[in-house]
């Protein structure tokens, strides 16, 4: 990763000028923060302060030595690693602007601008760097880790380098933190990169309808927590909350427009999140069957199972494939969730005897061997069939894999383990010893259920940060280190179970620590450096009004 100043650019030579102003305790009380602002937004070259404004000379600047040696700028989560230094840090003044080299606007211009806006700086688009400016520098590719970046203080500067976007815009996370938290960033270097590729909220939206602006606001909390994934649940048993051309007679009010989704997609993608979608099948599908009530599966006794479509019956597959062809563009990240938790037909003492034509279904397409486990196993591989050539992860929850069956769920779509209660339910080094990636929405911790049903209760950021790592994916045990690399990472998961016991508002507030808990977690493998009081200090410092 680079840590030089430019490539060949002019360095203005009001340094000793800028030292003064620079001078300030590395706690000042002032935030110097600005309110969130839009990435993208903004229009040309300039954002707040002018930035030809500039401070008043003054021929003595304090030496560098006079300076105590630095300390790492105070962050959630906390910076990987700070090489200190003396000097007088780095502080929001009149004239400083964020700078972006014209080779790298196309690229960061974004993030340039929604810092400035943010730290109420001037925005320029220019080789030169002077005083008192933050550069942002898109560093070669293959120079570091993916979303890794430096941030280096030196001499009234801050340069912000990165082999992606993604980390350039990590770094600009820091620096923004350390400025609200103290008032100034601390001379020195920061070296940081996240510990997991997958880190993120899981929001249900078929149970309770969030707003766009909320989810909006939840998108600006969880960039600033270098979080980069939001899992997007909108259809279930009570309601299918995205508007469909392809289906209509499905559509739930309230219910998000597609305007509103590519609104937040949008968002989403100017703040390096990937909003993953999931249409939950074959269960979790009773607003569909609402609509659709010759799909409904029906036991030997002719008894409806809730949620649950006749996966016997072709039709089936081509409403829900049709469902999936619809919203795949919708979503242009690079993941789609396809469920497959909670299949009513396999929750019952003997599947193969309560739903014969399911049974008939399997022997006749895999084998007199085959049972109804592998109808449903048949079933997710081919729902992923149709998402695959699109290029997108696949994913499914881990009781939609079964073990000894003659059908096995392709080996591309990772196991998000969320529960060891469920009858038939594996243990998690199954699917690690298969090699199967894995990621972690524990139920134990993660699972933040509305009206705490079923004995759950809400998870606390205390917990999380004292008790839990990716490793612990099934109670409160963790898995032996060996797997740690087949963790892809987290997500703390809203369920709406109950969905009038808390307000949107209830549950901003209830999911804040907890988020922030985990995001410390998955950026960071080590234990925290400092106790959960202090921790949880910071972060109400650093909250965003």
């Amino acid at each position: 990763m680079t840590g030089k100043y430019g490539r060949g650019r002019t360095i203005a030579t009001a340094t000793a000028a800028a030292l003064v102003t620079l001078a300030v305790p590395a706690c000042s009380a002032s935030s110097g923060a600005g309110p969130s602002a839009p990435a993208g937004s903004g229009a040309a070259a300039t954002t707040g302060a002018p930035a030809t404004t500039s401070a008043a000379p003054d021929p003595t600047p304090p030496p560098a030595s006079s300076y105590p040696m630095s300390t790492a700028p105070l962050t959630v989560p906390a910076v990987r690693e700070h090489e200190p230094a003396r000097g007088p840090g780095w502080k929001p003044a009149p004239g400083s602007r964020v700078v972006v080299a014209p080779a790298d606007s196309a690229a960061l211009a974004d993030e340039g601008k929604l810092l400035a806006g943010e730290l109420k700086l001037g925005y320029a688009e220019s080789d030169e760097v002077r005083s008192g400016d933050v550069e942002l520098d898109l560093a070669a590719k293959g120079s570091g880790a993916a979303e890794s970046y430096t941030l280096t203080v030196r001499d009234g500067r801050v340069l912000i380098a990165g082999p992606d976007q993604a980390g350039v815009f990590y770094g600009t996370r820091t620096l923004k933190q350390a400025v609200r938290g103290a008032g100034s960033a601390p001379e020195g270097t920061v070296k940081d990169a996240p510990a997991k590729p997958q880190r993120g909220l899981n929001l249900d939206i078929a149970r309770k309808y969030f707003a766009p602006e909320w989810i909006e606001a939840r998108l600006r909390e969880m960039a600033d927590l270098k979080l980069n994934q939001l899992g997007l649940h909108f259809s279930d048993d009570q309601a299918f909350r995205i508007q469909s051309d392809s289906h209509p007679e499905i559509v739930s009010t309230p219910h998000l427009t597609k305007a509103e989704v590519r609104r937040i997609t949008a968002l989403a993608a100017r703040l390096h999140i990937a909003v993953v979608p999931e249409i939950d099948s074959p269960g979790h599908l009773g607003a569909v069957l609402r609509a659709h009530p010759n799909l409904q599966l029906r036991d030997v006794r002719g008894k409806a199972v809730k949620g649950a479509v006749d996966i016997s019956d072709p039709a089936s597959a081509k409403l829900v494939d049709e469902l999936l062809r619809e919203f795949i563009p919708l979503f242009p990240a690079g993941a789609w969730h396809l469920g497959a938790d909670e299949y009513q037909a396999l929750v019952v003492r003997d599947p193969q005897a309560s739903f014969p034509q399911l049974a008939a279904a399997a022997r006749q397409r895999y084998g007199p061997a085959a049972r109804v486990q592998d109808l449903a196993a048949g079933w997710l591989n081919d729902r992923a069939a149709v998402v695959r050539p699109s290029g997108k992860a696949l994913k499914a929850w881990n009781d939609g894999f079964f073990r000894g069956g003659v059908v096995a769920a392709a080996p591309d779509i990772q196991a998000e383990y969320w529960t060891g209660k469920e009858i038939g339910a594996r243990p998690p080094l199954e699917y690690l010893d298969a090699g199967r990636k894995v990621v972690n929405l524990n139920d134990e911790y993660l699972y933040y259920v509305l009206g705490e049903p079923n004995q759950f209760t809400y998870p606390t950021g205390r917990r999380i940060y004292e008790q839990w790592t990716p490793r612990v994916l099934r109670g409160t045990t963790a898995v032996p280190a060996r797997y740690d690399a087949q963790i892809l990472g987290a997500r703390l998961a809203i369920w709406a179970d109950l969905a009038g016991s808390q307000t949107p508002a209830q549950v901003a507030a209830g999911i804040r620590l907890p988020l922030a808990a985990l995001s410390q977690k998955v950026w960071d493998a080590r234990p925290p450096q400092q106790p959960w009081t202090g921790f949880q200090a910071l972060a109400d410092r650093l909250r965003t009004p």
